[in-house]
C-alpha cells in the first residue's frame, strides 16, 4: 500500500482522537493501540506515524472529550429549565447506558484518579471538572457539590446497571437535585 497524502494523513489522526475519546469513556485507557486502530480500520503500524506515544493520544482525547461536552452547552449562567434539563438528561438512562458519547468527567474518572498529576490529560480533566461545576452552581446550591453527587450516582447506576436500583439511583438523585426548585 502506498503513502497517503498529508490531507488523509490528518484525516487518519482525526479519526483515531475521535475513536479513542469515545473508546476511553466506554472502556478506559487501557484500550490497546492495536484494538483502538482496528476500530478506526487502520494499521496498527500507523499508529506511531501518527502519535508519539498512547500517553500523547491519551493526552489529546481527552481535550477532544471535553471540547465536545463543551460545544453541547451554552455558555454563561444557566436558567432553572437549562440546569433541570441537564440534571435530567445526565440522570438518564440513555446517558448511562452511553458511555462513549457521555459525559468525559464520568467516562474519565477511573483514569484520571490513577494519572500523574503533570500530564497533559490530568489538566485538561481537572480544568473540565472545575468548568462543569460552575456551570452547575446555582444562587444557593454549590455546582462542584451538585457535580460530585451527579457522578457519584451515574457511576453508581452504571455499575448496578441491569438491576432494579439502577433506575432507583438515577431518579433519586434527579428527585434530590432539583427538590428545592
Amino acid at each position: 500500500m502506498g503513502r497517503v497524502s498529508q490531507a488523509q494523513a490528518q484525516e487518519n489522526r482525526k479519526r483515531v482522537v475521535e475513536a479513542a475519546s469515545r473508546l476511553f469513556r466506554e472502556r478506559g485507557t487501557q484500550v490497546s493501540v492495536a484494538d483502538l486502530m482496528k476500530e478506526c480500520g487502520l494499521t496498527h503500524g500507523g499508529f506511531y506515524k501518527q502519535f508519539a506515544s498512547k500517553e500523547a493520544l491519551v493526552d489529546e482525547a481527552t481535550a477532544h472529550a471535553f471540547d465536545e461536552f463543551a460545544r453541547h452547552r451554552t455558555t454563561g449562567p444557566e436558567s432553572h429549565a437549562a440546569q433541570q434539563a441537564l440534571i435530567d438528561t445526565y440522570l438518564s438512562v440513555e446517558h448511562r447506558d452511553n458511555p462513549a458519547d457521555g459525559c468525559p468527567v464520568a467516562g474519565l474518572a477511573t483514569d484520571m484518579a490513577r494519572e500523574l498529576g503533570d500530564r497533559e490529560a490530568h489538566r485538561v480533566y481537572a480544568e473540565g471538572v472545575s468548568d462543569f461545576a460552575e456551570r452547575l452552581a446555582t444562587e444557593d446550591q454549590d455546582g462542584l457539590a451538585r457535580l460530585c453527587t451527579m457522578l457519584g450516582a451515574l457511576v453508581l447506576a452504571r455499575a448496578t446497571k441491569g438491576s432494579p436500583l439502577s433506575e432507583e439511583i438515577l431518579t433519586a438523585t434527579r428527585a434530590a437535585l432539583t427538590a428545592n426548585d
